[in-house]
């Protein structure tokens, strides 16, 4: 087992730096004590500041993506872990003043969810915003429209009327006399 100070065995090893005191802010600490916790997906070590003399407790976790965790990847490259409350948030600024309420938006942050899993484990932003508009298309007109033109980046009013011909057009069979 590595340790801050890069031995398992021995005398308490001093740290490689980076972890501040949280009563002087010096980095110069030494590990007193080591264990697992968490179960073993972690590991406890309180310090001693050599400036101050004060201990303190770290944590140190693996960083990693647990499974059934659905990555994102965002236009820039960059990819994160799928955060439903970014969809909440999405969603509440389109419905403010609507008469959408919280459970609603959480509801349909928990359906996106749900699709973007069954699409595997990476999806895009143009994957999630798709399900948001398609959901929210039958929750609230208003709300689709405006996460529409911030979505879709509508420039003129024509973009409003293309898509609001689109929300209403009915697909319903032609009826036969």
């Amino acid at each position: 087992m590595f340790t801050a100070g890069g031995r398992s065995d021995g005398p308490p090893a001093l740290s490689l730096g980076g972890v501040r005191c949280p009563s002087c802010s010096e980095v110069e600490d030494k590990v007193v004590d080591s264990r697992t916790a968490e179960d073993g997906a972690a590991i406890r070590r309180r310090r001693e500041c050599l400036a101050c003399g004060r201990r303190f407790t770290t944590f140190e976790r693996v960083e990693g993506v647990e499974e059934g965790t659905v990555m994102v990847l965002k236009r820039s490259g960059v990819r994160e872990v799928f955060d439903p409350a970014k969809v909440v948030a999405g969603v509440r600024a389109a419905t403010k003043n609507r008469p959408v309420s919280e459970a609603a938006m959480v509801e349909l942050a928990g359906q996106v969810e749900e699709a973007m899993r069954a699409l595997g484990a990476e999806v895009t932003t143009q994957q999630i915003g798709l399900a948001v508009l398609d959901r929210l298309a039958s929750v609230d007109e208003v709300a689709y429209l405006r996460f529409a033109s911030v979505y879709k980046g509508f420039e003129e009013a024509g973009d409003f009327q293309r898509e609001l011909g689109l929300l209403t057009k009915s697909t319903e069979p032609k009826r036969r006399d």
